[in-house]
């Protein structure tokens, strides 16, 4: 069996590398892995293949940034080329970034077998990207792998075939504890000489930093929760670009930017604090995972498990909001809570399905669901 695998952005690599171990486990599978290229540095890239044993992609697609017409675009035209070369029988895509949804349109039109890990998540914001890449992916997919009990709801309720629709568990969770103790030597806020007690911002969605007022919102709160509890922000050099005008408000001792972290020294990071603000989809799963208050600076998650089983909370982008919001999570220790299937064996789940359907000479088509939707 052929199996091509992609991965193009940062939380992509971590859910690839348990189901490339998978695949790669099994002797009746050939898997090659392709890297779109859409996170292309070092620091968003090469180190998490170093850091969480991923071997070097077997094609590199270079697609780079852009806007989402020429990132897309640019995805869709490379990978064309490759799977012309290729007498795949799979293609198996993770999460929602453009990769995604690109590499699963060229798939589904090549007559591959398309398996989306990470379906059935809504938010139900059409202002997301990625929420339409969801949603996209999830319709071009044979195989709907979900992370989550609420992710099937949504599946049966958009009118997917039960035979489509696995349970499987969450596969970031897999690498998480694969790695969490070797994270935890490397005890990164030590290194960085933090406080006993701190919290930890991650920011990058544009509807959060490229939003003057937005941003201005956001670093009025943290300016003011820094003097609470000292702060460290991991960021991209292009969101320190945007905040260049905002970082005189702001203590430089109490809220310390600095250069994105590697996996490891990240989840170390995280695993030390006392409460993370973050607006991204995959700190919510691993903060409930390690029993850290979670603040959720978005309007919506598409993670409601995280809400309903974990240490997350979704408190907006007001400032008083998050202040009060955040007073009250530094004063409530959190429990690390594992959601069903968050359990370490997500990918091995993910692959002996994959693997079942495949042997299925006769498998439905994707279309046949859409028809079934639609009629």
């Amino acid at each position: 069996m052929n199996i091509v695998c992609v991965a193009g952005a940062r939380p992509n690599f971590v859910k690839i590398a348990p189901i490339l171990g998978a695949l790669e486990a099994n002797d009746a599978v050939n898997a090659t892995l392709v890297h779109t290229g859409q996170h292309y540095d070092q620091a968003m890239s090469q180190v998490f293949f170093d850091e969480l044993g991923l071997r070097s992609p077997d094609h590199f697609l270079g697609a780079g940034s852009g806007t989402h017409a020429e990132q897309t675009a640019a995805v869709m035209v490379a990978f064309e080329a490759i799977l012309n070369d290729h007498q795949a029988d799979a293609l198996v895509v993770v999460g929602d970034v453009n990769s995604t949804v690109a590499t699963a349109m060229v798939g589904a039109k090549a007559g591959l077998m398309v398996c989306h890990v990470e379906a059935g998540l809504r938010s139900r914001d059409w202002a997301m990207p990625e929420e339409i890449n969801r949603v996209v992916t999830d319709r071009l997919s044979d195989l709907l792998l979900a992370p989550s009990a609420d992710a099937v709801d949504n599946l049966k309720a958009e009118g997917y075939r039960p035979d489509q629709i696995h349970l499987v568990g969450n596969v970031m969770i897999d690498t998480l504890l694969t790695h969490l103790g070797t994270a935890r030597e490397r005890n990164v806020a030590a290194r960085l000489g933090l406080a006993e007690r701190f919290g930890v911002v991650t920011l990058h969605r544009p509807s959060n930093v490229d939003d003057p007022d937005t941003l201005d919102g956001l670093i009025t709160a943290l300016a003011k929760l820094s003097a609470v509890v000292p702060l460290v922000f991991p960021a991209h050099p292009r969101t320190i670009r945007l905040l260049e005008n905002l970082k005189d408000r702001c203590d430089p001792r109490n809220l310390k930017l600095i250069d994105p972290l590697g996996y490891l020294d990240f989840l170390s990071l995280v695993d030390a604090s006392a409460l993370v603000l973050t607006d991204s989809g995959g700190v919510q799963e691993e903060t409930t995972v390690l029993g850290v208050p979670c603040l959720t600076l978005r309007e919506s998650t598409e993670r409601p498990i995280t809400v309903t089983e974990g240490t997350n909370r979704v408190v907006g982008t007001e400032p008083t909001r998050i202040i009060e919001a955040a007073q009250d999570a530094l004063s409530r220790p959190a429990t690390p809570t594992q959601p069903h299937g968050w359990d370490g064996k997500a990918a091995s789940r993910c692959v002996d399905v994959i693997i079942e359907t495949l042997q299925i000479a006769d498998r439905p088509r994707p279309t046949d669901a859409i028809r079934d939707i639609d009629a």
